[in-house]
């Protein structure tokens, strides 16, 4: 047999018998052998190595290592017969010159030679005289001792012997199996466990890939937004200033068709405007560079300038625009601007898709909302734990609530995505870039505030901003 033939596990090879076999297993079945038929055993592997060892010293044995030549010449034929490699798969004997033999038997196991079993020293059957070979290996040698010493040493027949190979053989090769299916179950569990390991680490070296990318974008697109709109404002500034010099008539009187046009062009000039501010609104947020100046504000007073504000585009619709509110409504700590900017989109969206003669109400009232207590920073609680884990706090809560389109129940966990319209067809009828309720959003999380939505296709929304009450010490 080759020993330099390499194994591969893949096609369920096998290359050491110590990889195969259980030494506790095989110990005890050599010992088993051993109690019924008195025979030492010794299982070598292929290398040499000593796996398995159950023998007794014989009687003959003793006597011989007693003298120094008889020592000498029983280690040299020991280390023969554990030495010798059976060639062709057959049984080799070798002769000791006590007149014992050792039976070398191959362990073979899926055609390669793994090892070796030495079974002996035994005296055949045949043997009756003592051999001169044992009366003439030291001149020390007592005869009549010998004798008696010879006749302890066990006697088999060379069929019998040749049965106890075969059977021994028959044994070992149903350990070698089981060891051998349980290698393969475990080299095949690590190279499923190697080869999804390695496909995990492409998935993630792709993700990564991929999010690096898209990380990059988002910045090119951010500073694109900002270069962009930077370079914009000042033309479109000029643009309306200059056209509402015209309507002032600071050039010379105009024609009721000219001031139409100059009114056309200051007026999608500040809707352009109005766009270029919420991208640049929106840019700062995602960089987390919108500045939020906290004051003590009166709800009441910003949601009548609200009002006002929007007063005249609900009424080029002639959409009724209502305001109500609780006499005990607290202050709430909040920048002014942005809160205003907040309502105004609001209220702006309520007016741009309720129809003609709708009607959109803006009420506030004190309410409650959960404050988580303690550390901020554990955000893994959540459900019905989280909620035993936040206290109740007074707030205020807004509301712009409108008779208009609605919206559908699907649309409706997108609606604060960035550029995002419910209709996104290109002759959809309702304008706008999709931005207002993204940064609506955005400012109220900035207050530490939250915002949700109601809505019923065909009979209208509501929006709720809700935001903590102002605290005495953040005065």
């Amino acid at each position: 047999m080759d020993e330099s033939k390499t194994a591969d596990i893949s096609y369920g090879e096998i290359a050491n018998l110590e990889d195969l076999i259980d030494r506790d297993s095989l110990r005890e079945v050599c010992r088993s052998f051993f109690d019924l038929f008195g025979l030492s055993i010794r299982v070598f592997s292929q290398r040499g190595s000593l796996l398995a060892n159950v023998h007794e010293e014989r009687s003959v044995c003793r006597y011989v290592n007693s003298l120094t030549k008889g020592r000498v010449a029983c280690a040299e034929t020991v280390a023969q017969a554990q030495m010798l490699v059976p060639e062709g798969g057959t049984t080799v004997t070798h002769n000791c010159f006590t007149g014992a033999v050792y039976h070398v038997v191959p362990i073979i196991y899926d055609e390669r030679q793994l090892g070796r079993i030495v079974i002996g020293p035994f005296l055949p059957s045949e043997t009756n005289e003592i051999p001169a070979s044992l009366l003439h290996i030291d001149p020390q040698v007592e005869p009549a001792r010998a004798r008696l010493a010879l006749a302890e040493m066990p006697r088999v027949r060379a069929q019998t012997a040749g049965r106890i190979a075969t059977h021994l053989r028959g044994v070992l090769d149903l350990i070698l199996f089981s060891g051998h299916r349980a290698r393969l179950t475990s080299a095949m569990h690590l190279a499923t466990v190697r080869e999804n390991y390695r496909e995990l680490s492409e998935k993630n070296t792709r993700l990564q890939d991929a999010y690096d990318k898209l990380k990059e974008l988002d910045r090119l697109k951010s500073n694109f937004l900002a270069t962009v709109s930077h370079e914009l404002r000042t033309p479109l500034t000029s643009i309306i200033g200059y056209s509402e010099m015209l309507e002032a008539g600071i050039a010379g009187d105009l024609s009721p068709e000219q001031l139409g046009f100059v009114e056309t062009i200051r007026t999608k000039g500040e809707l352009l405007l109005q766009l270029i501010s919420s991208l640049l609104d929106l840019n700062k947020l995602e960089r987390g560079q919108l500045s939020i100046s906290t004051e003590y504000v009166d709800p009441r007073a910003v949601l009548a300038e609200v009002k006002d504000t929007c007063l005249p585009e609900a009424e080029k619709k002639h959409i009724k625009l209502e305001l109500s509110w609780h006499q005990d409504v607290p202050a709430v700590q909040a920048d002014p601007v942005r809160l205003r900017q907040i309502l105004i989109n609001l209220v702006s969206n309520a007016v741009k898709f309720t129809p003609d003669s709708g009607r959109v109400d803006l009420s506030v009232k004190t309410t409650e909302m959960r404050v988580a207590q303690g550390d901020d920073d554990d955000d893994d609680a959540g459900g019905f734990g989280a909620a035993l884990m936040m206290a109740p706090e007074r707030a205020v809560e807004f509301c712009v609530k409108d008779t208009g389109i609605g919206i559908p129940e699907a649309e409706i966990a997108k609606i604060f995505d960035a550029f995002y319209q419910v209709d996104g067809s290109s002759t959809r009828e309702y304008g706008g870039a999709g931005l207002g309720l993204s940064i609506a959003r955005s400012l109220v999380e900035a207050h530490h505030g939250t915002i949700r939505v109601a809505s019923e296709l065909g009979q209208g929304t509501s929006f709720f901003v809700t935001l903590p009450e102002a605290q005495p010490d953040q005065a």
